[in-house]
């Protein structure tokens, strides 16, 4: 199971899903993996190489959670369906790869590098708020949601890929713009993210002057 992003920075929001979907699920590990050059946003504040630093720096010390840095390190820009086609090369035919998303990434779907074949490698777990009644979503997207999606969870850990599953969970109030923001503003983000990658980004004077 993966959670990719920008991770500009990476921050206790993001830790504390991935842990608190390692616990429900049941799976060994949350693998984290920074995109390289994102194709569908804005480049990110940082380079490629300290945005792999500090998600790094925020996993060493939790076994549940490790990170991935075939993004970052490859050649070719970060289109998913790359990297789910790497990571089934490697584990196999039968092994279940499970993708989480936000809801909003999970919306702009239909914007990225041949997105109906991504359920052909692996299962997408869409994290939506609350409340969520897929409404918001396109009329294209909403048939393949229809199409694809699971009953329950545990369809998504006993066959290898080609299932939507959409789990409502509430998220810390916490984002990488407000993060951002407030240490372009002199402000400190201290206890939004782990000290590590505080320290890391005052050491190397990052979003300093964004």
């Amino acid at each position: 199971m993966f959670m990719g992003g920008t991770f500009d920075p990476i921050h206790n929001g993001h830790l504390r899903t991935a842990l608190e979907l390692k616990q429900w699920l049941g799976v060994d590990q949350v693998c984290l993996i920074p995109s390289g050059a994102p194709v569908h946003r804005d480049e990110p504040g940082c380079t490629p190489d300290e945005r792999l630093e500090m998600v790094r720096l925020a996993v060493q010390d939790e076994p549940a959670l490790s990170v991935d840095a075939r993004e970052i390190e490859s050649d070719t820009p970060s289109y998913s369906l790359l990297t789910l086609q790497a990571l089934r090369r490697e584990r196999g035919p039968e092994c279940p790869i499970i993708m989480t998303m936000g809801m909003d990434a999970y919306q702009a779907l239909p914007s990225w590098y041949r997105w109906q074949s991504l359920l052909d490698y692996a299962h997408i777990l869409v994290l939506a708020r609350p409340g969520y009644d897929g409404r918001e979503a396109g009329a294209e997207l909403q048939a393949f949601t229809r199409q694809h999606q699971a009953a329950a969870i545990d369809e998504l850990l006993t066959t290898a890929a080609g299932k939507v599953y959409i789990q409502e969970l509430t998220p810390l109030g916490i984002s990488a713009t407000q993060i951002r923001h407030q240490i372009t503003q002199g402000l400190s983000p201290r206890y939004l993210l782990p000290e590590p990658v505080w320290h890391y980004i005052q050491q190397h004077k990052l979003y300093a002057h964004n």
